[in-house]
């Protein structure tokens, strides 16, 4: 693996000379002038603060805090052999990062998303993406090793919605020595990352100026929605021996936020069938699509981020070190989730061919449709349901013990040698679930677009009133859970020579053994305990309902004066009617998937004059196993339930995935002059397909007959690449930069459409017998795609201790349409889009400061892009921008008073199906303030 620390070459450039230009004498001279006149005031034993310093030998003016941060970033980026990003602590530090991925979005090329699939948004970022890709494309690692993690959303944590990203909630931005994005690889990086590797660098003992450091802060965070203050704590000491020979390094923190969510949903859209009555009597209605439930949708968590890291580094001479790493991370996240919404499906009007007697149709879409109460007592018709669903003790969790060794044998030769395990989990333990019925009520609806959420009304019906709501069944998946680990051990050696322009050959070897699966027993009504379609069995309500403002960021008129069941009472009375024993394991969305992998490599580093570079080439096998789960196939319809009430899954056949691929790289450097930079890089580059989409599970939906299915013979992407940039380095931590890639994808991850035969769960618990039906399965499949696009980056130091920076990123992504099925005829949206891809990435920022106090603003922003496969349909995101700004003032030396914000825009998560008539769902989270104190020794 390569160490960090030599990412910038041989030939190290300096970013800054005696030849200053005139505005950073100015600058120059503007620190000098505040440290001396802090000097003839304070006079101590130290009278330089830490934020300037002369070093009287060089007449060289060093600058600590953000600019210090900015120019040791830079200087590792000019001097790197590859294309790569840089951030370091003090940049972290300096802006509202709560997590790494908040930090990574301001790079030019950077994509991040608040969710991991099919949550739909949060306001805190949790995946990060490269060059218009999908998440599960870019390589995460700490210290040049993989990292596992788990999910706490149930929808996460089973089915093909199983990734390989990582979690970057996870991950608080205080363990972060220093982050280093790859853009083109090296021979000596291990696999996985098509688009890019982020490698996340966390600080060593030994690196510490002083014997003894202690850093802590203390925070209070205000969440405007939820309207509660939570507190942060983090802490850091480290202690080295005086000859700078051993080292131990603790970092602590725990971080307690509450999230609240509003927002409406708009979920599984469906077509009108042209052989219903419906579309016989309305013959414009056939194909139609329609959302079968609009939901006022109103999440409430309480998560808490607790660990910690552990690092102890011996170095007994210059030549032999030793380094152990050991890192936790929990995230409790438990969570409540409400939703009132219209039924069209069925049991309701459209799945009971109820024609409309009004409605509206809008590119093939029912954009507004009403019903008059068609219902009687003796048989009620369903205009909609209602689910409370609360999740104590949902969590997250990673960790990982890292063992890394160094030994320089002679002057020529050097040996590193790393091993250690990684372990990702995340579960559900439990789920207490109530879903009730809206009967004979009418119902109306308008969709207004992505401008506003759609209105809808139940004309006949008191939404703020439980009593009456007659239970329809309990369901769900409970508990849930997901399991992750990687085994890893590998060597590299480095050979220093003079053989004309190769100057070093480097070599290694790398092997892992990976495993994942997942667990879900469904939660089943244990009917003689419960009366379905009857309120006598209902939990007791307190009177409670939905918030006062519920939905007031989000306009519109829907129902907000909802009723709600109290978290304690419900999970109660879920423990008193449910089942939750094994023989109710949901095999279908089970999976239990291993990969062994060998890797080995060679290359070498190249320089002359005005130029430097490396090419090599890693051979990499994989050997994969993956055993799903299948209905067994001599269950006829009909007949009495086979022993697992889901259908008689059983394990299938061990499915074996073995590939072994060649990945060239070469990348070359050259100095123009001494400020301006040319880089080429040509490569191929290698991701495994998700655990969800190689694990064979089905994942249906039962009401209109459709699922997510996967593939165990999926092929890894393989990924021929391109990337040149010219960067121009005019001035002190100064920087204008612009850059071409192109990614040529062979084996992509696409998705088509195949037909299943499999039992409909819902029917057969209604009947008791076994029912089985034909559904539409959306399924993973290998296709050729592409993606082309420009980098443009500036950072710019105003003077007087200001500064800015902006970067934009065009991409063009998306599959190969010859081998992409279209899954819909009406579509104004490409359907062979690309995950994760957006057509352009912009950020800027701005900050001021000086040895007394600091501040940052910053604002990201991407367009739409395809977020996930949702219930058998695309989900899109729509354009969306966060604003952030931080404060920091030094009271002392020692203690710096802190302010930070983000989402201060207060921005609206907008998502749509197939276009944007056709809206999915909207949310709003509201902004969250930090005030704290930070303590540093």
């Amino acid at each position: 693996m390569k160490d960090p620390k030599a990412a910038a070459g041989k030939r190290q450039q300096p970013l800054s000379d005696t030849r200053l230009t005139p505005a950073a004498h100015a600058v120059a001279l503007l620190v000098l002038g505040v440290a001396n006149a802090a000097s003839a005031q304070n006079a101590t034993q130290n009278p330089v603060p830490d934020s300037a310093s002369a070093d009287t030998r060089t007449n060289t003016v060093i600058v600590s805090g953000i600019r210090a941060s900015l120019q040791q970033s830079l200087a590792v980026k000019r001097n790197a052999d590859s294309n790569v990003e840089v951030i370091t602590a003090e940049d972290v530090g300096k802006m509202p990062d709560k997590n790494v991925a908040d930090s990574l979005q301001r790079l030019p090329g950077v994509n991040i998303s608040s969710s991991a699939a099919g949550s739909g948004g949060f306001d805190e970022n949790d995946r990060v993406s490269l060059r218009g890709t999908a998440p599960s494309l870019t390589q995460t690692t700490i210290n040049g090793h993989a990292l596992s993690s788990g999910d706490w959303f149930v929808l996460d944590q089973v089915g093909g919605a199983v990734g390989r990203s990582a979690s970057y909630s996870l991950l608080p931005s205080e363990i972060v020595g220093q982050v280093v994005v790859h853009k083109t690889p090296t021979a000596d990086l291990i696999e996985g990352g098509v688009s890019g590797t982020v490698d996340i660098i966390t600080r060593k003992p030994l690196d510490f100026r002083q014997p003894l450091s202690f850093e802590a802060s203390a925070q209070a965070v205000r969440s405007t929605l939820a309207k509660k203050n939570d507190p942060q704590y983090s802490v850091l000491a480290n202690w080295k021996d005086p000859t700078n020979t051993f080292g131990v390094m603790v970092q602590g923190f725990s971080e307690k936020r509450s999230l609240r969510r509003d927002g409406q949903e708009l979920l599984q859209w469906a077509q009108i069938a042209p052989t219903s009555k419906i579309a016989t009597a309305h013959p414009d209605l056939a194909n139609v699509w329609y959302p079968r439930l609009i939901g006022s949708s109103l999440f409430e968590q309480e998560r808490q981020r607790k660990g910690g890291l552990l690092d102890l580094q011996f170095k007994p001479s210059r030549d032999l070190s030793f380094d152990a790493t050991y890192f936790s991370s929990l995230l409790k996240a438990s969570n409540y989730n409400r939703n009132y919404m219209t039924d069209m499906l069925g049991s309701g009007v459209i799945g009971g061919d109820v024609a409309p007697d009004s409605y509206a149709v809008r590119n093939g879409t029912l954009t507004a449709a009403s019903w008059a109460n068609a219902g009687t007592a003796a048989a009620p018709l369903r205009y909609g349901i209602v689910d409370n669903i609360n999740r104590p003790g949902a969590y997250a969790k990673t960790q990982f013990l890292d063992l890394d060794g160094r030994w320089r044998v002679t002057n020529d030769l050097d040996l590193s040698a790393k091993a250690g395990i990684t372990r990702g989990t995340g579960a559900t333990p439990a789920q207490g679930v109530y879903e009730g019925d809206i009967n004979n009520s009418g119902v109306n609806y308008q969709l207004n677009g992505l401008g506003n959420p759609a209105t809808v009304h139940f004309p006949s019906i008191n939404t703020a009133n439980f009593t009456g709501t007659p239970l329809d069944w309990v369901f769900g998946a409970s508990p849930a859970s997901t399991f992750d680990e990687e085994k890893y051990a590998q060597i590299d050696a480095a050979y220093r020579l003079e053989a004309g322009p190769l100057r070093q050959i480097k070599f290694g070897f790398r092997g892992t053994d990976h495993h994942r699966s997942n667990l879900e027993v469904s939660q089943g009504p244990n009917w003689a305990n419960t009366n379905p379609g009857s309120s006598s069995t209902n939990p007791a309500w307190n009177g409670s309902t939905y918030p006062g403002d519920f939905a007031s960021d989000l306009g519109g008129d829907f129902p907000k004066n909802v009723w709600q069941l109290d978290p304690n009472i419900l999970s109660a009375w879920g423990d008193l009617h449910s089942n939750r024993d094994v023989s109710r394991t949901y095999y279908p969305d089970m999976f239990n998937l291993t990969e062994k992998t060998k890797a080995l490599y060679l290359s070498g580093d190249f320089e002359g004059d005005m130029w430097s570079g490396n090419a090599g080439v890693r051979i990499v096998r994989t050997e994969g196993t993956s055993n799903g789960y299948q209905i067994l196939p001599n269950q006829p319809p009909g007949g009495n339930l086979p022993a697992f009430p889901w259908g008689g899954f059983v394990q299938q056949t061990a499915v074996e995935n073995n590939s072994t691929y060649a990945l060239p790289s070469a990348n070359l450097k050259f100095d123009v002059n001494k400020d301006v930079v040319a880089r080429l890089g040509v490569s191929r580059t290698m991701t495994r397909p998700d655990f969800g989409a190689l694990g064979g599970t089905v994942t249906l939906t039962d009401e209109n007959h459709t699922g997510n299915g996967g593939n165990a013979r999926l092929k890894p992407v393989i990924s021929n690449n391109i990337d040149a940039t010219v960067q121009w380095y005019f001035a002190p931590r100064a920087l204008a930069s612009a850059g071409l890639f192109y990614m040529d994808l062979r084996n992509y991850v696409g998705y088509g459409t195949t037909s299943g035969v499999f039992i409909d769960s819902r029917a057969s618990q209604q009947t008791g017998r076994g029912v089985f039906a034909t559904y539409a399965i959306t399924a993973p499949i290998n296709v050729d795609a592409s993606v082309k696009g420009a980098e443009f980056n500036l950072q710019l130091p105003i003077g007087m201790g200001f500064g800015a920076d902006t970067n934009l990123t065009l991409a063009d992504s998306k599959q190969n349409f010859g081998s992409c099925p279209a899954l819909t005829t009406v579509t104004s949206s490409d359907p062979c889009d690309m995950l994760g891809a957006s057509k352009v990435t912009a950020n800027a920022s701005a900050f001021y400061e000086n040895d007394v106090f600091n501040a940052r603003i910053g604002y990201a922003w991407r367009s739409s892009y395809l977020a996930a496969q949702d219930r058998g349909t695309p989900m899109y995101q729509d354009a969306v921008g966060q604003l952030s700004a931080s404060a920091n003032w030094n009271i002392t030396k020692y203690v710096t008073l802190t302010f930070s914000g983000q989402n201060l825009n207060n921005p609206v998560l907008k998502n749509y199906v197939y276009n944007k008539d056709q809206p999915r769902s909207f949310y709003v989270n509201g902004a969250q303030y930090y005030l704290g104190v930070r303590i540093k020794y």
